[in-house]
C-alpha cells in the first residue's frame, strides 16, 4: 500500500524532524534525492536508451525556481547535478530567492537568470534536456500566477524531460485540483510522503511517474488520508477457494439487474460475478432478462420476479439496480434487497431510485454504493462537474451522508468508508469508459461481498481487479505493446481471469 497525507500533516511532521535535525539537513535529504532521480533520467535519455551525450556530464539543465523551500530544493540539487558536470541554468521566478541554496549552486559552476530577463529564461529552456520545476510547493493553492503560468507554458513546449520537486506547481497538494495553469511533469519526486493530490486526476496526470524519496517523515507523520492499493494488498483482500469449499462456502451473490427493455446490463453484470470466481450466482429479474442471461451464463440459477424475491433462494450479498428501471416494481425490489441483514451493492438505476429514496440507506449492514460523478451528484444534490473537480472531497461526503463505501467511478476511482482513509484505484484505462463496464464491475465487487470481504476490501479489491482486466483486454496478445485496441464490457469480462492471475495467490 502506499499513503498519502495532507499538507496539514506533513507540515507537522516536518517540524518534528527539522527540531531533531541541524539546520538545513532536511532540505538536503530532499535535495539529494531529487539530483539522484534527476541523474538517473540523464542517463537514460528522454528516449529511453543510454548513448553519447545522454548523461549528466554537459547536460543542460534548467531550474524554474520559486520563492519557498521548493526553489531552495531545486538550487541545493542543482548544485550537485553541476558538480557532476551538467551545465545549470536557474530560473529565479520569485519575489525573494533562497540564499543558502544559490550561493551553493554558483559555487558550483550553475548560473542563474531571472525571470524577466528578456528572452534568455525561454532560450534557456528551449536548450534544456532536463527541466527541474521548484515553483510552488505542497503550500500552493489556486492556478498560477506570473511569472510562474508563463514559464510552465515554456516547459510545457521544449523537448527536455520535466521533474517536479515535491508536486507540479499548480496542483493543489491535497485534492489534486488544477485550477488553470500548472506544470505538466514527466516524473514527479516527493519527499518523506506521497500527497493525495498526486493519486487523483487532474493532478495525477500531471504528475507523470511519481518517485518517493525517504528523508525521515514516517515516525513523525500521523495517519494517512489516501492509500494506493499494489497487488500484493488485492490478493490479501479477496476471498480464496479451500480444499474443502463448495460452491456455497465460497459465497452466493444475488444478482436484481436488467428488465424486459434493459437486457444488456443483466448479462454483464452476471458475467463479472462468473468470472469473478462466484461459487453460484443467483439471477432475479423479468422473462426476457432471464431467458438471454440462461443463453449466455448457464451456470447462474435464474428466477423470473414481479414484486417479490421471496423464491429467488439464499444468497450471501446482492448486486441491485444495472438496468432494473426505476419504476414502482424497481422501487419495492429494491426496498426488500436494502431490508435484509445482508452486504448490498446498489448501482446505476438503483442509485436513481435512492435519490427519492434516501431512507432506504439507513441500515445496519454493510452498503457498497459504485456511481459515476452525475448519479453522486444527483444523490448529494449538487453538479457533476463539482464532483469531478473535487472527487475526494465529494466521495468523502456522500459516505458519511449515504452511510455507506461509496466507489466513486471515473479517470481516477476513489473509494471511501467513514474513519478510513481514501483509497485510490491505480488501475484501468480510458477505454473502460463504455456502456457496460460498470455492470461488470458491480458484479465483480458483488463475489467478494458474497466471499465475506469488507465493504472497503470488496470495492478496493473489485475496482483494482476491473482496471486490471480492461488494462488486458485493450492491450491484446502482443507483449510490451503499449498500443491499445478499442474494447466492450463483454472483453472485460473475458479478461477477468487474467487480471487474476497477475495477483499469483
Amino acid at each position: 500500500m502506499r499513503y498519502a497525507h495532507e499538507v496539514e500533516k506533513v507540515r507537522a511532521a516536518e517540524r518534528a524532524l527539522m527540531a531533531r535535525l541541524p539546520e538545513g539537513a532536511l532540505m538536503r535529504r530532499a535535495a539529494a534525492g531529487l539530483a539522484s532521480v534527476s541523474a538517473g533520467l540523464l542517463r537514460i535519455g528522454r528516449a529511453g536508451v543510454t548513448g553519447p551525450g545522454e548523461g549528466v556530464y554537459g547536460a543542460e539543465v534548467v531550474l524554474l525556481v520559486g520563492s519557498g523551500d521548493n526553489g531552495g530544493d531545486a538550487l541545493y540539487a542543482g548544485e550537485r547535478l553541476a558538480r557532476r558536470g551538467a551545465r545549470v541554468t536557474a530560473i529565479l521566478a520569485g519575489s525573494k530567492t533562497h540564499e543558502g541554496g544559490l550561493a551553493a549552486l554558483r559555487s558550483a559552476g550553475g548560473r542563474a537568470v531571472e525571470a524577466d530577463d528578456g528572452d534568455r529564461p525561454v532560450r534557456a529552456i528551449e536548450a534544456a534536456d532536463l527541466i527541474i520545476d521548484g515553483m510552488l510547493g505542497i503550500g500552493g493553492r489556486g492556478g498560477l500566477r506570473e511569472p510562474y503560468a508563463t514559464l510552465a507554458g515554456h516547459a510545457s513546449r521544449a523537448i527536455a524531460t520535466i521533474v517536479a520537486c515535491d508536486l507540479p506547481s499548480g496542483v493543489d497538494a491535497d485534492t489534486g485540483v488544477v485550477s488553470g495553469a500548472a506544470v505538466r511533469a514527466d516524473v514527479t519526486v516527493t519527499f518523506g510522503t506521497y500527497k493525495p493530490g498526486l493519486f487523483v486526476d487532474p493532478g495525477a496526470e500531471h504528475a507523470g511517474v511519481v518517485e518517493l524519496v525517504d528523508i525521515g517523515l514516517g515516525p513523525y507523520l500521523n495517519d494517512p488520508d489516501a492509500c494506493l492499493p499494489q497487488a500484493a494488498d488485492v490478493d490479501l483482500w479477496i476471498p480464496r477457494p479451500e480444499r474443502e469449499s463448495n460452491k456455497y462456502r465460497r459465497g452466493v451473490p444475488g444478482v436484481l439487474a436488467g428488465s424486459e427493455t434493459f437486457t444488456g446490463a443483466a448479462v454483464l453484470s452476471v458475467g463479472g460475478a462468473v468470472r469473478g470466481g462466484a461459487g453460484m450466482v443467483r439471477f432475479a429479474s423479468a422473462r426476457h432478462s432471464v431467458e438471454l442471461v440462461r443463453h449466455h451464463w448457464p451456470e447462474a440459477v435464474t428466477s423470473v420476479v414481479d414484486d417479490s424475491l421471496s423464491g429467488v433462494g439464499r444468497v450471501n450479498a446482492w448486486v441491485a439496480g444495472p438496468g432494473m428501471g426505476t419504476d414502482e416494481r424497481a422501487e419495492a425490489l429494491l426496498s426488500e434487497v436494502l431490508s435484509t441483514e445482508l452486504p448490498v451493492l446498489v448501482d446505476a438505476d438503483g442509485l436513481t431510485v435512492l435519490t427519492r429514496r434516501r431512507d432506504l440507506l439507513w441500515r445496519t449492514a454493510p452498503t457498497v454504493l459504485t456511481p459515476h460523478a452525475g448519479e453522486l451528484a444527483r444523490l448529494l444534490g449538487t453538479e457533476a462537474d463539482h464532483v469531478e473537480a473535487r472527487r475526494l472531497e465529494h466521495v468523502r461526503r456522500a459516505a458519511e451522508e449515504l452511510n455507506a463505501t461509496v466507489l466513486l467511478k471515473g479517470s481516477t476511482t476513489v473509494i471511501a468508508e467513514v474513519g478510513r482513509p481514501v483509497r485510490v484505484n491505480p488501475t484501468g484505462t480510458a477505454r473502460l469508459a463504455t456502456a457496460g463496464s460498470g455492470d461488470v464491475l458491480s458484479g465483480l465487487i458483488g463475489v467478494f461481498l458474497a466471499g465475506g470481504a469488507s465493504a472497503i476490501d470488496a470495492a478496493a479489491a473489485g475496482a483494482y481487479l476491473h482496471g486490471l482486466a480492461g488494462r488486458l483486454a485493450a492491450a491484446g496478445p502482443e507483449p510490451g505493446s503499449d498500443a491499445e485496441a478499442p474494447i466492450s464490457a463483454q472483453d472485460v469480462v473475458e479478461a477477468l481471469p487474467a487480471a487474476f492471475r497477475t495477483l499469483g495467490g
